[in-house]
């Protein structure tokens, strides 16, 4: 009996430390159920966010290590774009680039709590932003879907030149060469399986005045850019995600030219490969187009932005998707991805703004009832 008795009492020492331990992480932050469990009720719960700077790159690791983790974010999609020290391109880079170093960290801190890193750049549209012209189409302007539009005079949306953002010529016989260079030195520092490439709201493609592109199909310009793209990053055991906008056909569905196509590529849906992931954004309405792509063969997730209520909304609908859907079905309907559009250093002011819960509109407040969402499944 006195053995006994001195071993309980040995053993008390630990177990009030451990108890101590698990009391040092908020209520809030606590998980309710196991990985497993939530897993299979919503197997992939990201957030899409543009590459820190490198002035605040530790306080965005601490980020990932004390919201994004503890919200049971399990990927992170970086958009990288040229804010990074590509040794591939130097020419490309942004002036005060992440290193090598620094990506290591964001690497670190994803797998030491299992959180997928895919890094993204965009690739065919989104080379410029406004009046201003982004690093491929500066240094290289032969790669210019639309050479003879000037970013310069830009005015805002709707203009005369349609200009809404820049895309690259898919068929230049020089364009591949760069951007897949930069798109392997990337996926290498990050150690990724998975690249994001953009590819959202192409509205320069096939222009008329392209002497390569002029008068082909748009459908088709889109599904064989996609395809390259898949190919080449296929060939690493790598996997190609997009935005799944261009695949929608925005006159029949009543969606429109933001969140779908009006320029005839939707019809590129039937003509991608089938394991491409895609990321269906929607950010006024809860439509059910993951639903679409899931019938069409994709692995989907839904994309909220800044409308909480909206984006418990999708949580829900991407549930009873699982739920009631087929045994072939349910594995493509694969979760939720938040989405943020402003820099990453402008987003970490917002998320720890002490007046946040205040917000009606907020892709940070957004983020935060997402997470608690993820506790509870």
């Amino acid at each position: 009996m006195s053995k006994l008795l001195l071993a309980l009492l040995l053993t008390l020492p630990f177990i009030f430390t451990a108890n101590a331990q698990t009391k040092t992480l908020p209520a809030d932050k606590k998980p309710l159920t196991s990985p497993q469990a939530i897993d299979s009720v919503l197997p992939v719960r990201g957030l899409a966010i543009a590459a820190p700077s490198a002035k605040r790159l530790d306080e965005f690791v601490r980020f990932i290590e004390q919201e994004l983790a503890p919200g049971r974010i399990n990927l992170l999609i970086l958009r990288v774009d040229f804010n990074y020290a590509y040794e591939s391109h130097p020419e490309l880079r942004d002036s005060f680039p992440l290193t090598k170093a620094d990506v290591k960290k964001i690497v670190a801190v994803g797998k030491k709590h299992g959180i997928k890193i895919a890094p993204q750049i965009n690739l065919l549209g989104h080379q410029s932003w406004a009046t201003k012209t982004n690093a491929l189409l500066r240094v290289y302007p032969e790669f210019d879907e639309t050479p003879h539009v000037d970013t310069k005079n830009y005015t805002g949306w709707p203009n005369a030149d349609g200009l809404y953002c820049k895309s690259y010529c898919p068929l230049h016989p020089g364009v591949h060469k760069v951007v897949f260079a930069l798109a392997d030195e990337i996926m290498d520092a990050f150690e990724a399986e998975w690249f994001h490439a953009g590819m959202d709201e192409v509205f320069y493609i096939g222009d008329d005045k392209c002497p390569r592109c002029s008068g082909r199909d748009k459908a088709e310009l889109f599904a064989n850019e996609v395809t390259k793209i898949r190919e080449h990053l296929a060939a690493k055991n790598r996997r190609l995600m997009i935005w799944g906008d261009r695949l929608i056909d925005g006159k029949t569905t009543g969606i429109g030219m933001w969140e779908a196509s009006m320029n005839n590529t939707h019809r590129a849906i039937d003509m991608i490969p089938k394991d491409v992931f895609i990321c269906d954004w929607h950010y006024e309405r809860p439509d059910a187009t993951a639903v679409y792509f899931a019938m069409k063969g994709f692995s989907v997730a839904t994309c909220p932005w800044r409308k909480p209520e909206l984006a418990l909304q999708q949580v829900a609908d991407m549930k009873r998707y699982r739920e009631q859907a087929t045994k072939a079905m349910k594995p493509r309907f694969e979760g939720i991805i938040a989405t943020v559009w402003s820099g990453a250093d402008r987003f970490l002011d917002s998320y720890y703004k002490p007046d946040l819960e205040k917000e009606t509109i907020s892709d940070a407040l957004t983020l935060k009832r997402l997470m608690q969402e993820f506790r509870k499944l």
